[in-house]
């Protein structure tokens, strides 16, 4: 009996340890520290996803608070965070006379994501969403500073032949926190038009008439233009938030005469003409008046503040984890940039962040080129070229300055809109879901800390496989001429994870505990041989 026992013991011990040797160890086993960051809500939906994709890949733990670009870089100099994201750099005079913005410890600005800063809007017609409104930049600042107070005013109407302007109030929503996305409009109208906006840059947006709503957040202006008391109301927010909510953007007139939507193959486009300062911050005034039919103008890229020497609450550990968290997103995190509202980062860029990586204390090291997964460049290609900018599609003839208007939907609301005026035309092909990048899709939604749009195509002539950070397929090219299209690894709140798997080897250690002791005494009893 007792010898029975002890092989049954035996028996169920090593089942034991040979489930256990089958459960996958997690990635905290590579050392990486927590590291914790604050500022933009303009680039938030990417980081948010991106902090999940680390945290299953790696086991890395990155915290992130949106509170504004302003306080993100205050949280920098007060040194209670590790890193800082904000679209603008520090101020040595910022407009609310508070002290000059000078960090005390070492620092470098790294891009991490393009956008576009869209114009989101709440506007029927007879009952039925409008989604094809398009402005002239003149118009655009005119209402934000106040000129223009209802829908039918002629500027208007002059954008939009295909619709009967109703006469409803607007009700122009501004950021009430201090905003990096405030800080580029605001830059842009008074570049633009200086002589109607008075107001200079600001990252603090004056309340400039009682009609003006000021919400926190981007989450705030988007949440405030999505409700049924929002009907009247616009805003300027990053594309994502549009596409998240649902909601169509303004086509917004460019230089070339064409009205153009955000798209991540715009805003593509667009920066090709940006100018970068030697401390990697952007001169943005070529991006503005690019002659480019297909350019989007209020197109930009959100800065990574991080430290270039330890201090107070930042160590070599952490270097090592905010390093391998940025090259993270400087190439495979881009795959998904499109589908969350963005446009990836071009390659001159990431040449950019990978020296600004090489700086910080206990780097892994820069970005291994030939191993990058960015879908703008391919190994071997030229900073001066973008896979994207070189197959951005033309914009349709409908969305010229004119007597004509596209009828297809824009940013989350792809409906077409119905013709109240006159010229109003299908754009074919080149507009709505081609224009806007979401050929291809498949529908559904990522969970709530992404954009909540659907995987999409992340354009590219590149007929080579896409890998992921594991070195997984992703996709590939279908007879070597289709582009490479990157479904984001979104991580379903519900999914198949390292959990799952381990309450399935503890399920199965129950069933081998119960059932092996039983099959080995009846063997051993079987083997007994009469004395």
């Amino acid at each position: 009996m007792n010898l029975r026992r002890r092989l049954g013991r035996t028996a169920a011990i090593l089942a034991v340890v040979t489930l256990v040797a089958l459960v996958p160890v997690p990635a905290q086993a590579d050392g990486y520290v927590p590291i914790s960051g604050s500022g933009s809500t303009w680039s938030q939906n990417a980081l948010d996803q991106w902090r999940k994709n680390v945290a299953n890949n790696y086991g890395m733990t990155v915290n992130y608070s949106g509170t504004g670009s302003s306080a993100g870089r205050n949280d920098f100099i007060n040194q209670t965070v590790d890193f800082a994201v904000s679209e603008i750099p520090f101020q040595s005079q910022p407009e609310d006379n508070s002290p000059p913005e000078n960090p005390t410890s070492g620092y470098a600005y790294m891009p991490i994501v393009a956008g576009g800063t869209s114009l989101m809007y709440n506007l029927k017609i007879g009952g039925k969403r409008v989604t094809n409104l398009r402005l002239s930049g003149e118009v655009i600042t005119k209402i934000f500073a106040g000129q223009i107070a209802k829908w039918n005013d002629p500027a208007i109407q002059a954008d939009n032949p295909a619709l009967a302007m109703p006469d409803v109030s607007i009700t122009p929503v501004y950021r009430s926190d201090g905003s990096g996305t405030s800080a580029q409009f605001t830059l842009w109208m008074s570049k633009q038009f200086a002589s109607i906006w008075t107001y200079g840059m600001r990252s603090q947006f004056p309340q400039v008439t009682d009609a003006f709503k000021g919400q926190n957040g981007s989450l705030g202006v988007a949440g405030y233009v999505s409700q049924n008391y929002g009907e009247g109301a616009i805003t300027y927010v990053e594309y994502s938030y549009a596409m998240k909510s649902g909601f169509p953007v303004v086509k917004m007139l460019n230089n070339a005469g064409y009205y153009v939507e955000p798209t991540y193959q715009s805003v593509a486009v667009a920066l090709m003409s940006a100018q970068i300062n030697n401390d990697l911050t952007q001169n943005l005034d070529g991006v503005y008046n690019s002659n480019d039919p297909r350019a989007y103008p209020m197109s930009s890229y959100s800065y990574m503040i991080v430290p270039t020497e330890t201090n107070k609450v930042f160590t070599p550990e952490k270097g090592r984890t905010l390093s391998r968290f940025a090259t993270y997103m400087l190439c495979e995190g881009q795959q998904q940039a499109s589908a969350l509202g963005y446009s990836p980062l071009p390659m001159n860029l990431v040449q950019a962040g990978s020296d600004v990586l090489k700086r910080i204390p206990g780097t892994e090291g820069g970005v291994d080129f030939n191993n990058c997964n960015n879908p703008t460049f391919k190994p071997g290609d030229s900073p001066e070229n973008n896979q994207l900018a070189l197959t951005a599609p033309a914009p349709p003839e409908c969305d010229r300055k004119g007597a004509t208007q596209c009828v297809e939907g824009t940013g989350g609301a792809q409906e077409e809109t119905p013709t109240t005026g006159t010229g109003g035309v299908s754009g074919g092909a080149n507009s709505a879901d081609a224009a806007a990048g979401t050929a291809g899709t498949t529908g559904g939604g990522t969970d709530a800390g992404a954009a909540g749009t659907a995987p999409g195509t992340t354009g590219g002539t590149a007929a080579d496989p896409v890998y992921d950070a594991n070195g997984n397929l992703v996709s590939a090219a279908a007879g070597g001429t289709s582009a490479a299209v990157s479904a984001p690894f979104s991580l379903a709140e519900n999914g198949w994870g390292t959990p799952q798997i381990i309450m399935l080897a503890a399920g199965l250690l129950v069933v081998a505990a119960i059932l092996i002791p039983p099959v080995v005494g009846r063997r051993s009893r079987g083997g007994k041989r009469p004395l």
